[in-house]
């Protein structure tokens, strides 16, 4: 059982499993020592979330931006990078993918759709690529840059909002029909809500990150630069070369997740006083997921759902929705504290082998 238990497939599922349940109990700790039902709470949540079309859909639509921003962090993890810049990557995708929309809508949607995504894509990959550029040329720590590069997509994309694309209500012009992702079908189903068919895109882009890093040779570079960039360089690996390349495909990811933002949920981008957010869970969202494909997949489900239940829970329960942002701080917490839960976990194994 020992040997089961310790093995590291199983401790990447364990961990996080503990991690969530433990956030979930503490939760229900302050729920009830500031005199609300925890189990009225989380009931309403799993009720709206299951039950109710509507909050169903909308869960989905939360999970997609959130997956692929999760994507993009768990994709420079795996490589050895820690990519801050994940928020200023998304809003570069979603303006240029809103631009592209507006500037070229006399294209059918044939055309259009697909342009305007890789659009989105390619502009958070260059967005990326800046950060791993001076990372991998001039030694610049990429979370110093891409921290600065974040403020500088927020001031740039307001300002070329409100000098070339502004309307009415501080935002873009809505893009063409030709170029939306979203589907009547799709709200019927789910009773209005704005689900639309960026799952599609987020669930390609979880096997895309798989298929890269684990069936591809450029894969095993990446992860090998990422594991010993000196080992790989002297084993004939360009280690440059790999640092640049990683930090552009993290940004495509992220890139991606603004331009399901503003092709799908809103149709438009507004000027933002400041960052959206979505970005910054992306890290909290790979961290759950342990920086896998499936796990930031299941990590942007939970996070997803408890943002969208939790309007529930305050309407049922009368729980503060901040509440719900204190326990994904916690389950973030006992994330973070993975070396003692394998360590709490090995103890209990070890005394239940000796009885």
């Amino acid at each position: 059982m020992n040997q089961f238990f310790s093995h590291n497939r199983w401790f990447s599922i364990l961990v996080p499993v503990t991690a969530v349940v433990l956030g979930l109990l503490s939760g229900a700790v302050i729920m009830l020592a500031t005199g609300y039902n925890p189990i009225l709470a989380y009931q309403s949540i799993v009720q709206s979330i299951f039950l109710q079309p509507y909050y169903g859909g909308e869960t989905i639509r939360a999970m997609i931006p959130l997956v692929l921003s999760g994507l993009a962090v768990a994709f420079a993890f795996r490589t050895g990078l820690f990519n801050i810049g994940v928020e200023g990557q998304m809003l570069a995708g979603w303006f240029v993918s809103v631009a592209a929309a507006i500037g070229f809508g006399g294209m059918p949607k044939v055309v259009l759709l697909p342009l305007s995504i890789i659009a989105g894509a390619a502009a958070g990959g260059i967005w990326g690529l800046l950060p791993g550029f001076l990372k991998a040329k001039f030694k610049v720590h990429e979370v110093i840059s891409t921290i600065m590069m974040n403020y500088i997509a927020l001031y740039t994309t307001n300002y070329l909002i409100k000098h070339f694309l502004y309307t009415e209500g501080e935002r873009t012009p809505t893009i063409p029909k030709t170029a939306s992702l979203a589907s009547p079908t799709l709200a019927d189903l789910t009773q209005g809500s704005r689900l639309h068919w960026g799952f599609i895109v987020a669930a390609a882009a979880a096997v895309a990150m798989w298929f890269i890093l684990w069936k591809t040779t450029r894969g095993f570079e990446l992860r090998a630069v990422g594991y010993s960039p000196d080992a790989s360089r002297y084993a004939g690996m360009s280690v440059g070369r790999n640092i640049i390349l990683s930090m552009t495909i993290s940004g495509i990811f992220a890139g991606l997740a603004g331009t399901m933002e503003g092709l799908g949920t809103y149709q438009y981008m507004m000027i933002n006083a400041t960052f959206i957010g979505i970005g910054f869970n992306g890290i909290a969202v790979a961290l759950l997921g342990m920086n896998t494909s499936l796990g930031v997949v299941f990590a942007g489900a939970l996070f997803a759902g408890l943002q969208t239940g939790g309007l529930t829970m305050q309407s049922v329960a009368g729980v503060p929705i901040e509440l719900i942002q204190v326990i994904i701080a916690l389950i973030i917490f006992f994330v973070g504290s993975s070396y003692v839960i394998k360590w709490i976990w090995l103890r209990v194994l070890r005394k239940g082998e000796k009885r």
